[in-house]
């Protein structure tokens, strides 16, 4: 610079005006360029500082999506040692992430599954995922859990495995879940199956029963006939109550072979035409005499025309004749109505009602349940506990419904609603409750 500056004194006066000129204009653009420069390079610090804000941003926001997330993730060499945990998988293990950070997982196994636990971490390195993993871990001073584990290869840019990522989600409530229904399903088979054999038993000795009871009985009414009701009052009565006992049990043993049909679906309605009307007002001239031993008045509220039904004749005495009967049997004094009324879509409406000892909301829910009884100490009526069962399993086949409104000491109405035709192919298998 000092040899330009001597070299520009030498020249003559207008010349070195002109250099000294040029070389101001071109300091002027060099500084002008580093200006610029300098601008520029302030503009990448800033742009690189928001790059730097907003990746740092991110990497918290991953960070906290990392601890707070709901399942238990870790971070693990390739030989399963710790070296990130969430807050789920620190509580999963009941530890501080001080005394997880750094020690192998296996640690946290139970001893008997550490061989199972090595051998599927060793495939890994193979397989790059395995999912649905059921892995127990023994918790610090607390029981052991089972987890659903997700474990994936973390690679680097080479493609190379440097470490493995875990998800791990608490499914003991699940796991303790299913061990219940298992046993409850193991549970009902039993159930089902005791049903099954009880109901066998029941129909093999109902059947056993009925050829000798129907021989007591016709030999009952043999002796009856060669005695003298003056003569041998006191043997006729001891043959008479042999009589009646007989045609209780008899009674019993019916039920508990219609009873053992229904629940074998072996019931088959046998359809017919007729006046519901008639065979009610049949039902309870046949019972009459019953109620008139209790001094019980038994009437019927019926239409005043014929109510013509498509059903099983025989079936539907049978519901009557059991309802009837178990009123009269629950009832002390006053009287027992049976009506009868049309509804709409061709359906109808029955009823029995008494004035008898009632049933407790308790016994309500049971009282269709086969073998239930109400258990009441002023009553002693006693049965096989079928009556209502059969009842219900029969209206379950017409298609039908039953239920009860009773109260104690105020009564019981059974009321029953079928369709006035039943077509064959309406028929269900009865299910009793």
């Amino acid at each position: 610079m000092t040899a330009l500056y001597e070299e520009t004194r030498q020249l003559p006066s207008n010349e070195s005006q002109q250099l000294t000129t040029a070389l101001l204009e071109e300091l002027g653009l060099a500084v002008e360029e580093l200006h610029i420069a300098e601008e520029e390079l302030l503009a990448q610090n800033e742009q690189l500082a928001a790059a730097n804000h907003i990746a740092e941003a991110e990497r918290q926001r991953y960070q906290d999506l990392f601890n707070f997330a709901p399942d238990g993730y870790l971070v693990t060499d390739m030989n399963g040692v710790v070296q990130e945990a969430n807050h789920a998988a620190v509580a999963l293990l009941n530890l501080e992430q001080p005394y997880l950070i750094g020690k192998p997982l296996v640690t946290h196994v139970p001893p008997a599954e550490r061989v199972s636990f090595r051998t599927l971490l060793s495939q890994i390195a193979t397989s790059h995922r395995i999912e649905g993993w059921e892995l127990t871990l023994q918790r610090r001073k607390a029981a052991t859990i089972t987890v659903s584990t997700t474990v994936e290869i973390v690679k680097d840019i080479e493609g190379n495995g440097v470490g493995l990522r875990w998800q791990m989600r608490d499914i003991s409530d699940r796991k303790r879940a299913e061990a219940t229904l298992r046993q409850l399903q193991v549970e009902n088979l039993e159930l089902l199956e005791a049903d099954r054999l009880r109901a066998q038993l029941l129909a093999t000795v109902s059947h056993e029963l009925k050829t000798p009871m129907n021989a007591i009985l016709g030999f009952s009414q043999v002796l009856m006939a060669q005695f003298d009701p003056k003569r041998d009052s006191k043997t006729v009565r001891m043959v008479q109550r042999i009589f009646h006992n007989g045609q209780h049990l008899l009674g019993m043993i019916e039920d508990m072979l219609n009873f053992s049909r229904l629940r074998a679906d072996q019931v088959e309605l046998k359809l017919e035409r007729f006046d519901l009307t008639d065979l009610i007002v049949t039902t309870i001239d046949e019972l009459d005499t019953l109620a008139d031993q209790k001094a019980l008045t038994l009437e019927a509220d019926l239409p005043d025309r014929p109510v013509v039904v498509v059903n099983d004749r025989n079936r539907l005495r049978q519901i009557l004749t059991n309802l009837i009967s178990n009123a009269i049997k629950f009832t002390d004094a006053g009287r027992i109505v049976v009506s009868l009324d049309p509804l709409p879509a061709d359906r109808l409406l029955l009823q029995v009602k008494d004035t008898g000892c009632g049933i407790s909301l308790e016994d309500q829910p049971h009282i269709f349940q086969e073998f239930w009884q109400v258990h009441d100490a002023r009553s002693a009526a006693k049965g096989t506990g079928l009556g209502l069962a059969i009842v219900y399993a029969l209206v379950q086949v017409m298609q039908g419904t039953i239920t009860v409104n009773s109260e104690l000491d105020q009564g019981s109405e059974f009321t029953i609603e079928l369709p006035q035709s039943v077509s064959p192919s309406q028929e269900t298998p009865a299910i009793c409750r």
